[in-house]
Formats: C-alpha cells, structure tokens, sequence
C-alpha cells in the first residue's frame, strides 16, 4: 500500500513538474504595435495619377487596415502632421496621436482617415520625436513606425537624429518610411527602410511588403562548428545584441533537436545582430541580417576541448582549491576553474596559475576538440607552526640555493599557525616581537609530503 501511495506520489510530482517547464517553455508572442505616421501637409492635395494624393492614400490604407481585422496580436495606432494649422505661416509643432493604441481600433483608424484635411507644413523630425510618447509601456511588445510622406523635412529638424535616438532607446524598431510620388531614399535612407511609391501600384505593393516584414515571423538556426566544420557543438548560452542600439534582444541556450540539427530559433527579422556566443573564449559575429520570411542559417566556429582539473586523493585539507586559467601569452583572466571540475574551452592553448600556496604555474596547456586534458597536482600536506609569542618572519620555498617567500607569519596572539603547503622543502624563519635584537632569529627547514602533516617549533 505505502508503494502504490509513494508511486502515485511520484507520477503526481513528475506531472506538474512537466506542466510548471511546458509553461515556462511557452512563452506568448509578443504583440505588434504599428504606428502609422501619414503625411496631411498642403502638398498632399496634389495630384497624382488617378485621384489627389490624400485620397489615394485614404483609399490604400483603408484596404490595408480591411486586411488586418482578423490578425492576432496586433494593436494599431494613427499619428498625422500638418493637418491642424494653414500654411503660411508655417507651424513646425503641427502633429497629433489621432488614433492612440488599442485593442479593435481599425474602425475608429478608417473613419479619422476618413477626416483628414491637408492644410500644412511638413514637420516630419518633431512627428517622429513625439511618436516615441506614443507607444505605452510593455515588456513583450514589438514597436514598429510607418512614415508616410510625400515630402521632405521642412522645418529643418533632423528625422535621422531623432530615429537613431528612438532606436538607442529601443522605443522602436528601425521604421519604415514610404515616400509618395517620388524617390527621397537619399533623405530618409538614414530613417529606416525606405521604399519608394513612384506610382499607387508601387504604393499598394509597399504597404503589402512592409505590413510582411513587419507581421511575419523569421527562423534562424546557429551552427556552432567543430574544428571539422560540422555543427556538433551545443548546450552553450547564446546573446542576441540590437546592433545598432546594443541592447539586448534575445538570450539562447543553444539546444540541437532529437535528429542531432540546432533547433531552431524564431527571430524578429527588423533588426541586425551582434551574436555573441559564451564559450570561453567567447566567440562575437556582428552584424548579422536576417531576410523576412526565409530560414536563415548562421555559423560560429566554436571548436571546444574538456579541461579536467584533478587533485591525487581526495581529502579535507584542500576545500576550495581554484585555478585562473588565461589565454596563452595573456594576464586577462578567461576563467577561474575549481579543483575536481571540469570545463569547456575553445581549442588552443591555455596558461594555468593554480591557487596553491606556493603557486604552481603551468605554461602552454593544450585543449584539443572533444578531447579532454587532464591536469593532476599532488596532495598537499600541513605545516603547524609553534612559536611561544606572536612575532615577524614567514616560511619560505627553498629552491635549490634559492629561497622563495610563500607565507608571512600573522602578527597576532596566536602561538600556532595551521598552513597548507604544496610537497617540498621549506624554511620558517622567526624572531619574537619581545626580542629586540636580530641574533634571536630561529630558522627550521623541514619537509613538507603529500597528505601529511608535520610540526615545527620555532623556539
């Protein structure tokens, strides 16, 4: 009877365990929030080919938003300049958030469109500045901007400025901007992605692309390679960098699937990378872009060795024993690594000070890939010191005819020191703080062995 309870115990326990990773592994999409940033200056009641500019605008982004009803995670918001004050005189603060984010707006979005009178100046800088007040606060929120213009800055802000600005910030995405009736890449190629609407064909097919590039989802898989270039390296932490803001996007434990490929990730296609894979050494890919739609496939060379750090017997005299481990050649410490573990590095060689008194320090350590190098020190052994008073002096490594400083006595009451020392012949030298005279300096050399301990007086 207590097995059957304790079994069923078990499978209750392993059960919510499951369900507590499935839940933590399902993370919800994040939601979209475009902000459209239309253009209601005085020019936008020119011609153009079929109708006036603001009505083919009207009637292209009504069609669109149509589309856009029945998409999930999406929230919608309308900005436009130039709309409230005549021209002349020119108002450069003539903007306003028409249509604020939420959830079912695309109704009210279509009627204000509906409303729209050009009547200004083109004040695109100080639109876009305020469209970064906007958006309200989120943690799994995807800001993007869509900046349609017939025009060019006419109030001599700076819409370069202000976008790399709101993108340092990571208030939004790099925007899009639309340029009506003619081609101003040069001017707004430094906003975001530009896309001309030379005609309201190219207009329509602009719209459709960047609603595309903006809604769907981009897969990316990362190789990380071996010295033979193929993908067998994984379980490693992976930052995914803005690289243009730097932020921090996204944070990966490289994972490969049941058939042996690296899973595969889901990234927002909007931005480029700088990927920085943590191996040690870390290894660093800048600049990496992601094309919209397509399955992108990323290499890293991150050939890895095991490095096996071992002490001969085990025993309670060494606790806590580390090692610094450097690249060869170099001081910056890479890792500080425990006795009796083992770690990954890159293959290559490797300078090793471990943390023994005295030092040891090891010189070109090779890691070699999917191998596993083994460094083993001896035991040490314990020196207990007795002196009669506190006093100066300290216990020295005698190197052939050298002596090396290891240890300074502690100047305190306590007649005994306890050292943990590496296997070899040592000196104490010692005279009482009482004495004031340098004859009374009492020397002991004795041996120190592995795993065992020995008593010295100093008196």
């Amino acid at each position: 009877m207590k097995k059957t309870i304790l079994l069923i115990s078990v499978i209750l326990f392993s059960s919510i365990a499951i369900s507590q990773i499935t839940k933590a592994e399902k993370k919800p999409p994040p939601t979209t929030r475009i902000l459209f940033v239309m253009d209601a200056s005085q020019s936008m009641y020119g011609r153009w080919q079929s109708d006036m500019k603001i009505t083919i605008a009207r009637k292209l982004l009504t069609s669109l938003l149509d589309s856009l009803i029945s998409v999930d995670n999406l929230e919608l918001a309308l900005r436009v300049y130039g709309s409230q004050y005549g021209f002349p005189p020119q108002v450069c603060n003539d903007t306003k958030l028409v249509v604020p984010f939420s959830k079912g707006n695309i109704p009210t979005i279509k009627t204000k469109l509906r409303s729209i009178t050009p009547k200004g100046t083109t004040p695109i800088a100080y639109a876009l500045e305020q469209s970064g007040y906007d958006f309200p606060e989120c943690d799994n929120c995807r800001n993007i901007v869509i900046l349609i213009t017939d025009g060019l800055e006419e109030c001599d802000g700076d819409p370069c400025a202000v976008s790399r600005a709101l993108q340092k910030k990571g208030v939004v995405l790099k925007p899009f901007v639309i340029g009506i009736g003619r081609d101003f890449s040069e001017a707004f190629d430094c906003v975001g992605t530009y896309f001309d609407a030379s005609s309201e064909e190219e207009f329509s097919k602009a719209l459709d692309v960047v609603i595309s590039q903006a809604l769907n989802s981009t897969t990316a898989q990362v190789n990380l390679l071996d010295e033979y270039g193929k993908p067998t390296e994984t379980n490693i932490s992976m930052t995914f960098y803005d690289n243009f803001s730097g932020l921090i996007k996204y944070n990966f434990v490289h994972t490969l699937n049941n058939k042996g490929i690296p899973d595969t990730l889901t990234i927002d296609p909007l931005l480029a990378y700088d990927i920085v894979v943590h191996t040690i050494p870390s290894v660093r890919l800048d600049s990496v872009t992601l094309t919209p739609g397509k399955h992108t496939i990323i290499a890293l060379e991150t050939p890895q060795g095991i490095l096996d750090l071992k002490l001969t017997s085990r025993d309670k005299t060494v606790r806590d024993l580390k090692c610094i481990v450097r690249k060869n050649g170099s001081m910056n410490t890479l890792n500080l690594q425990h006795f009796g573990s083992t770690e990954k590095y890159l293959t290559g060689l490797y300078d090793l000070e471990i943390l023994t008194t005295p030092r040891i320090y090891l010189e070109d350590v090779e890691v070699k890939q999917s191998h596993t190098t083994t460094i083993e020190i001896p035991m040490p052994g314990i020196a207990v010191i007795d002196k009669k008073a506190s006093g100066f002096g300290g216990v020295y490594l005698q190197d052939e005819d050298e002596l090396k400083l290891v240890y300074n006595f502690r100047d305190s009451m306590n007649q005994r020191e306890t050292i943990v020392l590496q296997p070899g012949t040592y000196r104490a030298i010692f005279r009482s703080k009482y004495t004031k005279r340098s004859f009374f300096t009492i020397e002991r050399t004795f041996v120190v062995k592995s795993g065992v301990s020995v008593n010295v007086k100093l008196y």
